[in-house]
């Protein structure tokens, strides 16, 4: 199962790289050199970036999941993008930074905030019903105050990128810009897998977790800061992405068998293939404007994220 996967992310990740390859083509046919440009200056960027991104939500879901023990927690539900991209427009737009690192700082700050304060309303082991109002009033009071900051930007253009920020956008993104998110994100990924099996043992209770020496406090600090990094830098870059922190982990824990921290590897290489086809469905409609990837993804996510909502009610009446 693991390699049937492994390999659709392989060609998910070939296809949205090369396709369309009529454009591609046509420049073979007219300059070579103009094809190469094409394809390492435009499309690897937004491939690279997409993969990373991702990958970024499926794990970083998998790993909140795992520790709210809630499989509704996730990096938009929990209002860690809506404030990463609160946290970037106010570092772009406000402080006046420009630089791609700095913005990925002003990104993971904001993350950081907005799931320190759900902690703080909701508590580690929250009900659905506490994680879902906390994550959403966190969610909604991010997404108006970086409405309203880039209303009141000094730049009279800051609010045009309003749905860039919100719905997310992978378009004229630099091989500069994917490395300024990636390399922060990819860090913080590969220390948040490495919590998997402590994020395996706390399922079993935390004085269970206490016995053989870990400590759940010091871990969901260490969960919470790194996925805030890895969020914030991605956010920082291509704007909040709904619902793909949702729907991979879902898939990754039936690809581990249902083991929370385990379910990380699995839910990465899904929430890249997902946000790739998403991504690679939004460059294939041919419209005025371009449709932001968050649209697509809630469209796709919103029915998967009813049904475990109606899940959980039934297991809570049964």
């Amino acid at each position: 199962m693991r390699l049937i996967v492994f390999a659709l992310l392989i060609a998910v990740g070939a296809a949205h790289l090369l396709l369309p390859i009529a454009p591609l083509t046509e420049a073979q046919a007219l300059n070579p050199g103009l094809a190469d440009l094409i394809l390492v200056e435009l499309r690897l960027p937004r491939t690279l970036l997409v993969l990373g991104y991702g990958a970024v939500l499926g794990a970083s879901g998998a790993a909140l999941q795992a520790m709210f023990a809630n499989p509704l927690a996730s990096p938009d539900i929990s209002g860690a993008s809506s404030g990463a991209a609160l946290g970037a427009v106010i570092g772009g737009y406000w402080l006046g930074f420009s630089q791609p690192l700095a913005l990925a700082a002003c990104g993971a700050a904001g993350a950081v905030g907005a799931l320190a304060l759900l902690v703080s309303l909701a508590g580690r082991r929250a009900d659905t019903a506490t994680l879902l109002l906390a994550g959403l009033a966190i969610s909604l009071a991010a997404g108006a105050a970086t409405s309203l900051a880039l209303a009141l930007a000094p730049s009279p253009f800051a609010f045009y990128d309003a749905f860039d920020w919100l719905m997310g956008s992978f378009t004229d993104r630099s091989l500069s810009q994917a490395a300024a998110a990636l390399v922060p994100a990819s860090f913080a990924l590969i220390l948040l897998i490495r919590r998997s099996r402590a994020l395996d043992l706390t399922a079993l209770g935390e004085d269970v977790a206490a016995s053989i020496g870990l400590r759940p406090r010091q871990l969901s600090l260490e969960v919470i800061g790194l996925s805030a990094i890895a969020v914030g830098a991605c956010v920082s870059v291509a704007g909040a992405i709904g619902f793909v922190g949702l729907v991979a982990p879902f898939f990754g824990r039936q690809i581990s068998a249902g083991h929370p921290g385990r379910a990380m590897v699995p839910a990465a290489v899904v929430g890249a293939i997902l946000l790739a086809i998403a991504d690679l469905m939004v460059r294939s409609i041919h419209l005025d404007r371009p449709i932001p990837v968050g649209v697509l993804t809630a469209l796709f996510g919103t029915p998967l994220f009813l049904w475990l909502v109606l899940t959980m009610r039934r297991r809570v009446t049964a």
